[in-house]
């Protein structure tokens, strides 16, 4: 029975009829014909109907199953019982294994209801569940997809205005491109209280528009609102040296050591703006020492690229800072 055979139509029992009388099997059939055509209302009726014959049988064995289909069906299972912040977030995990499909586009996403009810906090992890597996999501036919993701954000930004939760759903209109929606969340943030959180947001989503001006003033604003949080220090540093400004990058990490005296990627970057800045031998050699404890690689290399283009360092230094990030 293939799946748009189901989304014309075909009743439950024959759905069954077709997977020998499984439960699981009538749902896995019912989440590919939903994957599909995404927003066609009969699988759903289907899956209501099935919910409604085999309810707590039915959810113990997809909660043992754990796949993918089985974590769609019970997000439209916890719609039908009320359960929207549950229910938003199965979807959120659901979106983020695979985005290719629009699942936003479920007529029960979009329903009064479940827009009426869900809370911001859970549409915000659910957001940011959608971005778990890092696909790139800046692309017309994503922001065609997650456009009922966007709605969504725009009525319970504005249903329930919880500052941190709004920042936390700017994330995902940024990482499709929407930068429009993602300040908007923000000013909608602001207007509530300013908050480090929204600043941050508004930080990261100028930077991806490669406005490091409207970045570091960002940072500047966060800074005002958490004065002793080390790693918004490292931030703005990060911009300054972005900007070619060394000076100001070794004293904003020197600022940040104040508050964390112990953080290694603050001692790191100490040394390697210390070291473009002055040249300095010793500071390349505590970036050298340091440079195996940073795990974040990208990072790191960064950072060593900055220090060896400082001047009059000795070569042998040199060599043995490049040879640590080809490892």
């Amino acid at each position: 029975m293939p799946n748009q055979s189901v989304a014309a139509g075909v009743s439950l029992a024959g759905v069954l009829a077709h997977c020998g009388g499984s439960p699981v099997g009538a749902v896995e059939l019912l989440v590919g014909a939903i994957a599909s055509a995404p927003e066609a209302p009969e699988p759903y009726a289907a899956l209501a109907e099935l919910w409604h014959d085999q309810g707590p049988e039915l959810k113990e064995s997809l909660q043992e199953d754990g796949s993918l289909s089985a974590v769609l069906a019970q997000a439209y299972f916890m719609f039908l019982e009320g359960d929207m912040d549950n229910a938003v977030m199965a979807l959120g995990s659901v979106t983020g294994v695979r985005p290719n499909v629009a699942w936003g586009a479920a007529p029960w996403f979009g329903d009064a209801r479940f827009l009426g009810t869900v809370s911001a906090a859970a549409l915000a992890e659910a957001c940011l569940r959608t971005l778990d597996y890092g696909h790139s999501l800046d692309a017309d036919e994503m922001r065609e997809r997650f456009a009922p993701w966007f709605h969504a954000l725009d009525v319970v930004s504005e249903r329930d205005p919880m500052p941190e939760s709004l920042a936390a759903m700017a994330r995902l209109p940024r990482a499709c491109g929407r930068y429009d929606l993602s300040f908007a969340l923000c000013d909608r943030a602001d207007a509530v209280e300013q908050v480090m959180w929204t600043a941050v947001a508004r930080a990261a989503t100028w930077r991806q528009m490669g406005d490091l001006d409207q970045t570091a003033a960002a940072f500047e604003c966060a800074l005002l609102l958490d004065s002793a949080n080390w790693s918004l220090y490292l931030d703005l540093a990060d911009v300054r040296a972005e900007q070619g400004d060394f000076a100001a990058a070794a004293s904003l990490v020197e600022q940040g050591l104040e508050y964390e005296p112990h953080e290694v990627t603050l001692h790191a970057a100490n040394a390697a703006y210390r070291t473009r800045l002055a040249g300095s031998s010793e500071d390349l050699g505590a970036l050298i020492t340091l440079a195996p404890e940073i795990t974040n690689t990208t990072y790191r290399n960064l950072l060593i690229d900055y220090a060896c283009a400082g001047p009059k360092l000795p070569r042998r230094l040199v060599a043995k800072a490049h040879r640590i990030r080809k490892n």
